[in-house]
């Protein structure tokens, strides 16, 4: 059975099914798929939504005020050009309540494109692009600013040597003069991680945000192996670790988790999701056997 490998994370107070209802309405092609409840986690109970949007899989959960979503980590929304009716729609739709960063305009890269944070604090890059089949696309976008400027060719070399399936599609760096962007800068880059691609740039801008829970990057492992091998390549930061969650040398959040875990939630009875929810909120790198154990506990 397909899956994706590496699920983006959306962080939210109390909002997380609403926000989730939400897009699924505006974007084409889109599901909720399973609606789960964390109980009597630090955060009390806790609600995680898992839906699809044009076809691309997110997460959610509802878990308290304690990470706050910002543009650090965007989401491209590629439009075919035969649609893009899609594009005014989105745009429309996505700054209601929101926050425009660059309105919908023509720009030197893209005929059609347009930046929003949406009211929920999530960020979607617009814009049209040229595609053969026609198909539209969700991509994930790392910008590398402040501390981290210039270190986004660093982070595409770690990722791509990090995850199986993966390698570099492209990458252009800034011209001369468009300083504080320097021409050892990545003005874009793509990768394709575990089959999907990922987009990233360095900014030599000063922003007011980095890197935060608020947006994380949750993998789906198929054994122990595997969940040993990405803790140890990606975390950097030992005061993260917990509940499966790590940091990496540039402040990105990742959460390691177990594929078996969704069956767990698909099929187990509440006390079952119970006793795992307990087991896990003990953990800091998940162990497979101590939660099938607790999963399947008398």
């Amino acid at each position: 059975m397909k899956y994706q490998k590496i699920v983006p994370h959306l962080w939210f107070d109390t909002e997380a099914e609403e926000a989730a209802k939400w897009y699924t309405t505006i974007f084409p092609d889109s599901e909720i798929i399973t609606k789960d409840t964390f109980e009597e986690t630090p955060s009390g109970d806790a609600t995680q939504m898992v839906f699809k949007l044009m076809g691309y899989q997110f997460m959610a959960i509802s878990a308290g005020p304690y990470a706050v979503k910002n543009p650090s980590i965007s989401f491209i929304v590629q439009i075919s050009r035969n649609n893009s009716e899609l594009l005014d729609t989105l745009y429309k739709e996505l700054k209601e309540g929101g926050q425009v960063l660059m309105p919908l305009d023509k720009y030197p890269f893209n005929d059609k494109y347009a930046w929003v944070q949406d009211k929920y604090g999530t960020s979607w890059q617009l814009w049209l692009r040229d595609h053969r089949s026609n198909k539209n696309n969700i991509v994930p976008a790392l910008m590398f600013a402040n501390e981290n400027k210039g270190r986004a060719q660093e982070a595409m070399d770690l990722y791509v040597d990090t995850f199986k399936k993966s390698e570099h599609l492209a990458s252009i760096n800034y011209p001369e003069g468009m300083e504080p962007n320097t021409p050892d800068m990545i003005m874009h880059g793509e990768v394709r991680l575990a089959k999907k691609r990922f987009a990233f740039n360095d900014s030599g801008q000063k922003h007011d945000f980095n890197f935060s829970e608020g947006v994380s990057l949750l993998v789906k492992c198929d054994d122990q192996k595997e969940i040993d091998k990405y803790w140890e390549k990606l975390s950097a930061v030992p005061e993260a670790e917990e509940c499966g969650w790590l940091k990496d040398k540039f402040g990105v959040s990742w959460q390691i988790v177990p594929k078996v875990m969704d069956d767990m939630f698909e099929e187990g009875t509440p006390e079952q999701l119970r006793r795992v929810t307990e087991a896990f909120l003990k953990m800091k790198k998940f162990d497979i056997d101590k939660l099938e154990k607790a999963f399947q506990e008398k």
